[in-house]
């Protein structure tokens, strides 16, 4: 549910470095879910003395954020705006691997030239003055629901997952870290002193 005032987008902006193309939502989601689990680890046949089995924390694992409901309808636009496939395909684009281009190796050295896959693009999802979570699209669901006369589609209705990534590591720097309350109460996996990268806006989760 939201309230009026300044109307804001949601948006998945590409994080500092990266080069996929921003996102930004057609209409507002209408609700967020976050959702975060602990690993744990269970040797077979380890007990406790009560008959119990034995369990040791590994880890947190990364926030997961799912937007369902999505909406893009272009039924409005016209020409070829007016196929929802030309919205949609940033979305669908979030989930290829982003491609390098490797030149040919040195003299002796055994890497391969042509493309290589690396990983999928990062981005920050943000909504107004709120970043909340540096993350990559893990999955996207999407259903063409409205078609014109001629079979073009001109709504869809999307489901994202967002997975939480770490910031890159740099150099600590020599004042104390400051510490979220998020933070505090999440056990995030932050190190100390380690900062967003310039021009990416620390999240609300990490």
């Amino acid at each position: 549910m939201t309230v009026s005032g300044d109307f804001k987008k949601a948006e998945l902006k590409p994080a500092t470095g990266e080069t996929a193309t921003k996102i930004e939502f057609m209409f507002n989601p209408t609700e967020l879910k976050f959702s975060r689990s602990v690993a744990i680890d269970q040797a077979p046949g380890a007990t406790t003395k009560k008959g119990q089995n034995q369990t040791s924390f590994k880890h947190p694992n990364p926030y997961q954020l799912t937007i369902s409901n999505i909406i893009l309808d272009t039924y409005e636009k016209q020409g070829k705006e007016r196929n929802v496939l030309v919205p949609l395909k940033p979305f669908t684009d979030a989930v290829a691997y982003v491609k390098e281009t490797v030149t040919a190796p040195a003299k002796g050295a055994k890497a391969p030239a042509g493309p290589k896959a690396k990983r999928p693009p990062i981005y920050l999802f943000t909504w107004g003055a709120h970043s909340y979570l540096r993350c990559f699209v893990k999955s996207c669901n999407f259903r063409l629901t409205m078609f014109l006369s001629d079979g073009t589609p001109v709504r869809a209705i999307i489901d994202l997952t967002l997975e939480q990534v770490d910031n890159p590591k740099s150099q600590p720097d020599q004042s104390p870290p400051r510490v979220g309350k998020a933070q505090r109460k999440s056990g995030g996996r932050k190190l100390s002193g380690e900062k967003s990268p310039p021009g990416d806006k620390s999240p609300e989760f990490e």
